[in-house]
């Protein structure tokens, strides 16, 4: 009996004393409640008072994030670990979901509705406590619970307006194949665990249980895990549900699902291959072949995809399949110690997507259309968003002087390094087919600026002129910011290293 006693003491200690590392998400949690709390009183006295309350929760986040600067620490029994990888993801997946939640609002004000916004709101806290926890973690069970309360708030975001056809049905196949992809890889965690007797994917006892492990069978256990992270992540052959869900959803929302999710799939994915790599175990040996083989092909036809694209949602969408590929590279340099590639390419991503949709949004709310042809004459007629929106690309493309072409170039070295140490040919082939869908991209990014400057309207529009907003001060820092890291990168390296 005494023996029990001290067992539990010593679990409770364990616990009270990991608690400090959980803190950013408890904000979260108690944000989550106040807002449902605000959507359910206080919206019909102060209808943006849910918005507040959202706001102020992600930015109670980062001033307690900011408190595990440096940290370098595991708790809950190794379940979580602090570190640099989750201290920065953390960060951009908060300013990244802080500027999701003014996009929102700035959608929802313009498109009245009946349904209540702060449920919206709420599913975005929910979203960012899921994806905290991924970048956090290394136990696989906690990494599900965390991917699928990612997944169920994306679904409900998704067709939460559904208005027509094609946004139900948007929000449907989203639903639908997610839930097979998660059923797919809780079969596979269950396989590993049966193997292992252990969940931990960075530990020994784990590592040593999938060697021991029959080959054929490890290596479908594995694939069926790979699925739902390739879900999230996108890559082919899971992208998909990707076009007609970014083009079905509104265009907030098809922001948040191509930059946020993916930083935290990332980041889980570059631990897994960091933990895994430099083992005995034999998918050790394959890691990098996988890893370069998903990359070069996902790449490959998201910009292949991508050039005949004429609706620029589903054009975005076969760019983010892309750039997916090239974040497979940087995980690449992250799991060989080159650590701050990946770090820096990521912020870099984010900064350009948000921004993309941001002016895609902008556009949207004043002709009413996400087509490119929709997009011709409209250069002269907003001259500063346009001429944003093409640097944006340049820099989606990598070329200078941007924060893409830093971050494309910071990648292609780290991998060239890699190459001539090992002269290994799938390091040749990542850099060859990257170098070349970048060429690649340039055709269907430049279609935006052809059009807006370089093509007449087929017929005389009468749009109103663009009024300043949140949003419009927000895409414009967001440019400037690409332009500041592409000339100055110093900055941004100084900070994450």
């Amino acid at each position: 009996m005494n023996d029990f006693v001290y067992y539990i003491t010593d679990h409770l200690n364990q616990i009270i004393g990991s608690i400090h590392l959980f803190f950013v998400e408890l904000v979260l949690a108690l944000g989550f409640l106040l807002t449902i709390g605000a959507s359910l009183f206080l919206d019909k006295r102060w209808k943006n008072s849910s918005f507040i309350v959202s706001i102020l929760t992600f930015i109670a986040g980062l001033i307690v994030l900011g408190t595990q600067y440096q940290y370098y620490t595991i708790g809950f029994f190794g379940m979580l670990t602090l570190d640099p990888l989750s201290f920065f993801a953390r960060a951009l997946i908060l300013i990244g979901i802080l500027i999701s939640c003014v996009y929102i609002h700035h959608d929802v004000q313009h498109k009245p509705n009946n349904k209540r916004v702060g449920d919206l709101y709420a599913m975005l806290i929910a979203a960012c406590i899921g994806m905290n926890t991924l970048c956090l973690t290394s136990n696989w069970l906690l990494a599900f619970i965390a991917l699928e309360m990612v997944s169920i708030c994306s679904y409900i975001m998704v067709g939460y307006f559904a208005a027509d056809k094609k946004q139900t049905e948007a929000a449907m196949k989203y639903a639908l194949f997610g839930s097979v992809c998660a059923a797919v890889m809780l079969y596979g965690l269950s396989l590993i665990y049966g193997f292992t007797g252990n969940l931990d994917f960075a530990s020994q006892r784990h590592i040593q249980g999938l060697i021991d492990a029959p080959e054929v069978m490890c290596s479908i256990a594995l694939l069926f895990v790979f699925t739902g992270i390739g879900f999230k992540l996108s890559f082919v052959p899971f992208h998909l549900w990707t076009p007609d869900v970014y083009e079905g959803a509104p265009t907030p929302i098809t922001a948040f699902l191509s930059t946020i999710p993916k930083i935290a799939a990332v980041a889980l994915f570059a631990r897994l291959a960091e933990a895994w790599i430099s083992t005995q175990f034999y998918f050790s040996d394959l890691s990098f072949l996988f890893i370069s083989f998903v990359a070069i092909v996902t790449m490959l036809v998201g910009n292949l995809i991508a050039l005949r694209q004429t609706e620029i949602k589903r054009m975005m969408a076969y760019s983010s399949i892309g750039h997916t590929g090239f974040l497979m590279m940087a995980i690449i340099s992250y799991s060989s110690g080159q650590q701050q590639m990946l770090l820096f390419y990521l912020v870099v991503y984010t900064l350009m997507n948000l921004a993309s949709f941001g002016f895609i949004m902008l556009i949207e709310r004043q002709i009413n259309s996400t087509n490119l042809k929709d997009y011709a004459g409209l250069g002269k007629k907003f001259p500063v968003l346009f001429s944003c929106f093409s640097f944006v690309g340049i820099a989606l493309i990598g070329l200078p002087p941007t924060a893409g072409f830093v971050g494309k170039l910071l990648v292609f070295s780290s991998i060239f390094d890699l190459f001539q140490n090992s002269q290994d040919s799938n390091f040749l082939w990542l850099l060859i087919v990257g170098a070349l869908t970048s060429v690649i991209s340039l055709f269907y990014y430049f279609k935006i600026p052809l059009y807006a400057f370089l093509r007449n309207a087929e017929k005389e529009r009468t749009i109103t002129s663009l009024s300043f907003s949140t949003t419009y001060a927000i895409v414009i820092l967001l440019t400037l910011g690409i332009l500041i890291i592409g000339i100055f990168p110093s900055l941004l390296l100084h900070l994450i290293s």
